[in-house]
């Protein structure tokens, strides 16, 4: 894991110490703990039997539609061109914005456009070419790691099934999901904060691990929606549920989400 002293690869470590966050600041922005968020969740699932919202599954249909409706250009924001293209963006995409990661593949995949070229080049080199991303060490030592595996395994090409895809090194159950539906061959439900906490804010879960979150979610979602429904609510996140200041006054979702609140 990367330190706030890390430097770029092949420049001198600086010696200036880095400065620390007051105890006030550091407790004003403090997450709150998976207890916490977990009871909030709880909460939600409650109020919205408490409003009489209806049933989950009920509910479901309605929050699709109407966030097509609204979000109708909701689709991943990662640029690529290849299968092997959708892999390292998602890999690179990990602790970093989507913009960032663009912005790096932008010459990244005119260097490299197969799995052979990542490996053909030292690893300082493919490092330099994702510093911006953040963890590049990490990432440099896992694409290269999954290029390999590609080659020996898998003749060159991008696996489809979650079980193959979580083989890969650096490939954790998100990133296999976000592939694989991109790949069109959704097998599970991406789960990330956006997700989570609109999943949660719609009392359509009562839990905060990512994994028996998208349970939940694959108990009432139509399958033929796995793919497009965590590009809605991630869209809507961005666009009127903000993690601390929602717009519910401006949400389409207002009459069939208990934690809207107007006013």
């Amino acid at each position: 894991m990367l330190s706030r002293s890390s430097t770029r690869p092949g420049s001198r470590r600086s010696a200036r110490p880095f400065r620390t966050r007051s105890r006030v600041a550091s407790a004003r922005y403090r997450q709150p703990s998976t207890s916490s968020r977990s009871d909030v969740a709880r909460s939600y699932v409650h109020e919205a039997r408490r409003r009489e919202l209806g049933r989950r599954r009920d509910r479901i249909e309605p929050i699709v539609e109407r966030l097509a409706s609204m979000h109708a250009d909701a689709t991943i924001a990662l640029r690529f061109e290849s299968d092997v293209d959708l892999l390292v963006s998602v890999m690179l995409s990990a602790q970093t914005t989507d913009v960032n990661v663009n912005r790096v593949t932008e010459r990244l995949f005119r260097k490299y456009r197969r799995p052979e070229d990542y490996l053909a080049v030292p690893v300082a080199e493919l490092e330099r070419d994702i510093y911006a991303t953040g963890f590049y060490r990490q990432k440099a030592k896992a694409i290269r790691r999954t290029m390999q595996m590609l080659l020996e395994e898998f003749d060159g090409r991008v696996p489809r099934t979650l079980g193959e895809l979580v083989q890969l090194p650096g490939v954790a159950r998100k990133t296999a999901n976000v592939v694989a539906a991109e790949l069109g061959h959704a097998q599970g439900i991406v789960v990330d904060t956006h997700v989570r906490r609109l999943s949660q804010r719609l009392g359509l879960t009562r839990n905060d691990d990512p994994v028996k979150i998208e349970r939940d979610l694959q108990r009432v979602v139509p399958r033929a929606d796995w793919a497009r429904f965590p590009h809605l609510l991630i869209w809507h996140g961005r666009r009127v549920c903000d993690a601390r200041r929602p717009v519910c006054e401006e949400c389409v979702l207002a009459d069939l989400c208990p934690s809207a609140r107007f006013g």
